[in-house]
């Protein structure tokens, strides 16, 4: 006996060690193979390839684009009926199996055999939720034993309703609809917890063939696969035969609605983003895309913007608004238009108009860098350049006045008698550092200066914000960060974005400052002075007041104001509506920063560095200007051993009119 219970302990022992041998060996072969498969905690944060979700810089949805979810239903809150109407009709046995359905498999193949036909799928919601989030649609062995192994593994990570929260976030149904919420929205403008019986029975019919059963589509089709679903919900015992019934005679009633976030809350500032994204992410990175985008853009300012342009555009004229932040560049505004959907057209980008005297910007600012002072007497009277005759408006004359009083008064003579007093070059050159006339040159024609060369609003409110920042130009941007499929990191402008560049010196641009609140505190721009903080800013209006502009800045925001026509017709109107305009913007969205003053007006004390001159004769002027300098009257200097190039009729630049205030050109002779 002794002998025999010591072969059954020894046979006992050996099998229980065969036994755990072949257990942990097994358990190692399954661990190795599971690591091999994606982590199934990762599910929530699935994106389709290709989709593409713009965000606010508050997180708010401005656009999903691509085969995206766009409305998912938090944990915990997708409604009972609905989730019945889906174990009913796509998984029966959800909550019995661990995944794979084997009764199911062997109960479809039965029915299918019987029919001639495919009548019944396998799939399990498991199965199906594996599929969409880690693999092809592929009909292969290969592809069906990974389904299998995932769909185990998914079990055994999530919890039953995790999983079918999370298929029902993800399931296409037909019609841009990805997800219950999406579904419940296109087909009946609702919300899931909103569904009826009916309702929940026809969208949970879907996944098998959307496109085929979709209501939209094949209404007939629809409502018999509606009725399959409900005769499902009551032989499970979800709903009773009256109900089924009376669910089964209701009609459609649908109530079709676009996608949620399908089109763009801020159209014009994503076009803008769409041009701008190639620049910074690959055309692989946009291809697979998974992006979360998280952009410059303010969306309730946006909203503010868009009715204070549909408001106060007087005459039924077009207009835009940008505003940006000098210090960052961060476009928090960009308004291109009335209203997207009747014409796409950017015109805060695309539309190239006449800054008018907000041209008098760089004129002024490289003045102040060659030397001369706010304080400097100019003489403003009617006076002609090579038959070039600006005028001020209403034919204003001043006489003696400094060049501050000169801008706060937009006189236009005294712009151009800068040119001859700084040159041509300086004055291009001060525009090029700021942002203008390096796509398109500034050409060497006296008009220049009181703003013969269509820009766009951006630019002009970039180079107004760079004056702002005292100075230094910060490139515009659209983007705050951007992340990839797994929510790392792409792009982020506090490490990848362009820096500042000093475009003028700080005492220049504090000077600068200084001179454009005077404009708003008494000159031009009064209608834009706001009562509780400074504001920097100048008007411009192009000939026949075709353009209406103005451009202000508070210490932390710089904001632009357009209005016009796109036929370049007469606005009958004047730049003060354009400063109002900006107020009324101005004064919903100050209060976002706290009262700023700008920095104390400078003393300048440089030195005069004006251009080599030569001896010029001028049309219908003095000899020399009031600091004993002798004026030229072109771009061209001409050599000492022959005479001075004769004068000239002005004859208009390519690009657009002749512009600014009152300006009439002569005739070409």
């Amino acid at each position: 006996m002794i002998r025999t219970r010591r072969h059954w302990i020894l046979i006992g022992g050996s099998a229980l060690l065969i036994g755990s041998s072949v257990a942990l060996a097994q358990s190692a072969v399954v661990s190795a193979f599971d690591a091999t498969l994606p982590d199934a905690r990762g599910i929530s944060r699935f994106s389709r390839p290709g989709t593409i979700t713009l965000l606010a810089s508050d997180g708010a949805v401005i656009q999903k684009l691509g085969p995206a979810t766009r409305e998912k239903i938090k944990p915990g809150e997708m409604p009972l009926l609905v989730k019945q109407a889906f174990i009913a009709a796509e998984d029966r046995r959800f909550y019995e199996h661990n995944g794979v359905d084997i009764w199911g498999i062997g109960r479809a193949l039965v029915r299918n055999v019987r029919q001639g036909a495919v009548r019944e799928g396998a799939s399990t919601i498991t199965q199906q939720l594996a599929r969409t989030v880690f693999l092809s649609q592929d009909r292969t062995i290969t592809r069906k034993l990974k389904e299998a192994a995932l769909a185990y593994k998914l079990e055994r990570q999530l919890s039953k309703e995790q999983i079918l929260e999370q298929y029902l976030n993800y399931v296409y149904l037909g019609a841009s609809a990805y997800g219950l919420s999406d579904a419940a929205w296109v087909y009946f403008s609702k919300t899931p917890n909103q569904l009826n019986l009916q309702e929940a029975a026809l969208i949970a019919g879907l996944p098998p063939a959307p496109s085929v059963y979709s209501p939209l589509v094949n209404p007939d089709l629809a409502l018999e696969r509606r009725s399959i679903v409900l005769n499902r919900m009551q032989q499970a015992g979800f709903i009773t035969a009256s109900e089924a019934e009376q669910a089964r005679n209701s009609p459609l009633d649908l109530k079709p609605a676009i996608p949620k976030y399908f089109n763009s809350s801020a159209p014009y500032f994503t076009s803008w983003v769409a041009q701008q994204l190639p620049q910074l992410l690959t055309p692989e990175q946009i291809e697979v895309g998974g992006l979360k985008i998280r952009t410059s853009l303010n969306l309730d300012w946006q909203k503010k913007a868009q009715q204070v342009v549909r408001k106060y555009a007087p005459f039924n004229t077009e207009g835009v608004i940008v505003s940006m932040e000098p210090g960052t560049g961060l476009v928090r505004v960009m308004v291109g238009g009335k209203n997207f959907s009747s014409s796409q057209f950017n015109r805060a980008t695309q539309g190239l108009r006449s800054p008018g005297s907000t041209f008098k910007l760089f004129p002024y600012a490289a003045a102040l860098s060659s030397g001369v002072k706010p304080e400097d007497i100019f003489v403003d009277a009617p006076r002609c350049w090579s038959g070039y005759c600006p005028k001020n408006f209403k034919n204003k004359y001043f006489g003696n006045i400094s060049l501050a009083d000169a801008l706060k008064n937009s006189l236009n003579t005294v712009a151009v008698q800068l040119q001859d007093k700084v040159g041509f070059d300086a004055i291009i050159g001060t525009a090029n550092k700021l942002g203008i006339g390096n796509e398109r040159p500034l050409g060497k024609y006296y008009p220049m200066a009181i703003g013969a060369y269509e820009q766009t609003v951006l630019e002009m409110t970039t180079a107004y914000a760079a004056v702002a920042n005292r100075g230094v130009y910060v490139k515009p941007m659209a983007f705050e960060e951007i992340r990839g499929p797994e929510g790392n990191v792409l792009w982020s402008r506090r490490i990848d974005g362009e820096k500042g560049r000093r475009a003028l010196d700080s005492e220049v641009a504090d000077a600068m400052n200084w001179m454009l609140q005077r404009v708003v505190t008494g000159g031009t721009g009064a209608a834009a002075r706001l009562d509780d903080r400074p504001v920097a800013g100048k008007t411009g209006t192009s000939e026949g007041a075709r353009d209406l502009w103005f451009i202000g800045s508070i210490p932390q925001l710089t904001t632009a104001v357009w209005f016009g026509y796109d036929n370049n017709a007469e606005t009958n109107s004047s730049s003060g509506e354009a400063a109002w305009a900006w107020k009324q913007f101005m004064i919903q969205v100050k209060g976002s920063y706290n009262v700023q003053n700008f920095p104390p007006k400078p003393v300048l004390n440089r030195p005069f560095t004006g251009p080599q001159r030569q001896s010029r004769t001028t049309t219908g002027a003095t000899a020399t200007d009031e600091n004993g300098d002798q004026p030229f009257s072109s771009g061209e200097e001409p050599t000492t051993d022959k005479p001075a190039t004769p004068p000239r009729r002005y004859i208009a630049p390519p690009g657009g009119p002749p512009v600014d205030e009152n300006f009439m050109p002569l005739p070409v002779q």
